[in-house]
């Protein structure tokens, strides 16, 4: 098998024959999009509020710090830049790019639908948040608690339908709220954090390593999909300055100020003695210093403030549908897809975010180091559609698949014993796709590239 071109245009799907680059024109500097959009997805106070959950107890302030720093720099360079950059240079959409290393029938599966569902895992893990945050602010039951699962999701999937421009009308102020109350905590409880003492013993717990790679783990996972979808991000570039500063602000800036904050805070109070060891949540910290109706206010307004997440989790997965199963009515396969959020939602299984966002970074991770390595393999371009299932790039995915989900599986209990522990899974998974994408194509395990017209070679 060989990289030339064997195949015309008549041989490729139709979805890769009327793709359409994105024309510079229509391109804008990196503070107008990429920036500000991927900075929204890490105010989202999902991630930010429980960070401290992973290593705040066992390895203190300064380890925590560092694994949020080390956590960034992968997220930004391996896991975005290279996708970003494949974006920038094409103009096509990840479902598209992705075809290169998974094959022109494979890509509609990978990352196409792969992409589409896990969006309804997101859509799962914001409607248990925000149900949860309201109906703790109302003093709710359960009651409450599943009607707000079910009217959340299904109003975010119905604004998705509608398109992007309904996303952005409810996303234009909202993120203002979490950065408000982000700099409310780092002033009520920052000037404490520094006094901080882990409440376990490192010996015992694994200390600063063991909290340092639990960070990666649990900021790496959260990122996957979002690193894969720097292809979609790219087509709205001008250049590759464009790629990289917007990567800089938007991932590694905004990872570190919202986290970093997030466990200044819980520190903070901890060492003031406003909470014990046991907290880990930064709205838990506020709760003891705010009046209870500006408390109530405040997990309002967090929780307001991730609905336009919600509904760009539906975007996504609505175009992703439409484009592997155009045939089905997206109200059909969107409807599926929200049935699925809402059950993960009512049932708790979303709010386990460790293993939320360890399947997530399993899925993903190798996806981008198998795109990465196809992209340095190729002369730092896009090497074009490859014909069929490009066996390089599923072998890749499954072995890193199978390595970054090797944590999950220690919670099925005749399994416990039998699977090694995996540190930082999503990076091993990311690595392990990356190797063996780069073997299998270098020994020749790949299909041929098929000839594509419409595209631009930057």
């Amino acid at each position: 098998m060989s990289t030339q071109t064997t195949a015309a245009p008549s041989q490729l799907p139709d979805y890769l024959a009327s793709a359409t680059p994105n024309p510079s024109a229509n391109r804008a500097p990196w503070y107008t999009n990429t920036a500000p959009t991927f900075a929204g997805v890490f105010l989202w106070f999902i991630f930010w509020n429980s960070v401290s959950s992973s290593g705040l107890s066992t390895g203190g302030l300064w380890p925590s710090i560092i694994g949020i720093v080390v956590a960034a720099l992968i997220c930004h360079f391996l896991f975005y830049l290279a996708p970003g950059l494949l974006g920038m240079k094409t103009g096509l959409p990840l479902y598209v790019v992705g075809t290169s290393t998974f094959g022109s029938l494979g890509g509609l599966i990978m990352p196409g639908f792969l992409m589409g569902a896990l969006q309804f895992g997101w859509l799962g893990v914001n409607s248990w948040g925000s149900a949860t945050f309201l109906k703790e602010s109302f003093g709710g039951g359960d009651g409450m608690f599943y009607a707000l699962c079910v009217i959340w999701a299904v109003g975010a999937a119905f604004v998705g339908l509608k398109g992007i421009q309904y996303v952005a009308k409810v996303a234009t102020f909202l993120p203002i709220i979490p950065l408000a109350v982000l700099i409310i905590g780092l002033v009520l409880f920052g000037g404490s954090a520094f006094s901080y003492k882990p409440t376990a013993e490192p010996a015992a717990s694994g200390g600063a390593m063991t909290t340092i790679l639990l960070i990666v783990t649990y900021i790496v996972g959260f990122f996957a999909t979002a690193g894969a979808a720097g292809v979609d991000f790219g087509t709205n570039s001008r250049d590759g300055d464009d790629v990289k500063k917007g990567g800089y602000v938007g991932i590694l800036a905004a990872i570190v100020l919202t986290a970093v904050i997030s466990v200044l805070v819980v520190a903070g109070a901890r060492a003031s003695g406003a909470i014990d060891g046991t907290v880990v949540n930064m709205t838990d910290a506020l709760a003891t210093k705010l009046s209870p109706g500006f408390f109530k206010a405040v997990m309002i307004g967090l929780t307001l403030a991730s609905f336009p997440g919600a509904c760009f989790s539906s975007f996504i997965a609505a175009n992703s549908f439409k484009t592997v199963m155009p045939k089905v009515n997206p109200l059909v396969s969107v409807g599926i897809g929200t049935i699925v959020s809402i059950a993960l939602a009512v049932t708790g299984y979303a709010g386990d975010l460790p293993s939320v966002f360890g399947i997530i970074g399993a899925s993903f991770g190798p996806i981008c180091g198998a795109m990465t390595a196809d992209y340095l393999l190729n002369g730092r371009r896009w090497s074009g559609p490859r014909a069929g299932f490009n066996p390089a790039g599923w072998v890749a995915w499954a072995l890193g698949f199978f390595v970054g989900v090797m944590p999950n599986l220690h919670k099925v209990e005749s399994l416990a014993n039998a699977i090694p522990d995996v540190p930082a899974a999503p990076v091993v998974a990311y690595v392990v796709g990356f190797v063996v994408y780069a073997v299998c194509f270098k020994i020749g395990v790949k299909t041929p590239v098929l000839d594509m017209p419409k595209r631009i070679d930057a």
